[in-house]
């Protein structure tokens, strides 16, 4: 088990330094649960083992093809940002970021390649191979390997991502010619 604090935004948490235990997509609050404040921190123990399996769904739902899928595994006001772009906030604006890249890669897939803990974040490894066939695309094959640290809400789904790939070497590899 792993212990993270983290800042609510609003919901329920538990007073003090609560107990929450990691499920797909929800947190089990322990005893003496209340509302929580903005602002208010609580501490949540992670078992290693649902984490990985919500990275491996989170992985399979990239290989879907299907966006909201990816937006399902944020919360409702969650952000994702790409090597230091603007954030894409919300599910619909997450959504929309992901079918900017299943659009341009239609036999795309995402492996996941490892899952650390540091400090109050999961470090999400991944690799996406694909071929860049979409609307207005090179045609070159694509493999890239990169990460995401992720921020956790207290409903369990990820509140913040930050990604991180190789952009140069992504580009590269669009225009490379065989």
């Amino acid at each position: 088990m792993f212990m993270w604090d983290v800042k609510m935004r609003g919901g329920y948490c538990a007073m003090g330094v609560g107990n929450w235990e990691l499920g797909i997509g929800d947190w089990l609050p322990s005893r003496n649960s209340r509302k929580a404040e903005p602002g208010d921190s609580i501490r949540l123990s992670v078992d290693i083992s649902s984490l990985n399996t919500f990275a491996t769904s989170y992985a399979a739902a990239w290989c879907s093809h299907e966006p909201g899928r990816v937006a399902s595994f944020f919360t409702e006001d969650g952000s994702l940002s790409i090597n230091g772009g603007a954030p894409s906030v919300g599910r619909a604006a997450i959504a929309a970021a992901a079918n900017e890249f299943m659009n341009a890669f239609p036999d795309m897939v995402v492996t996941m390649d490892g899952l650390a803990i540091e400090d109050s974040h999961a470090i999400f490894r991944w690799t996406l191979d694909g071929t860049n066939t979409g609307p207005g695309g090179t045609g070159q094959a694509v493999r890239i390997s990169g990460y995401e640290k992720w921020t956790f809400g207290a409903n369990g789904l990820i509140a913040a991502s930050l990604g991180h790939f190789d952009a140069a070497d992504y580009q590269r590899q669009l225009q490379a010619r065989a």
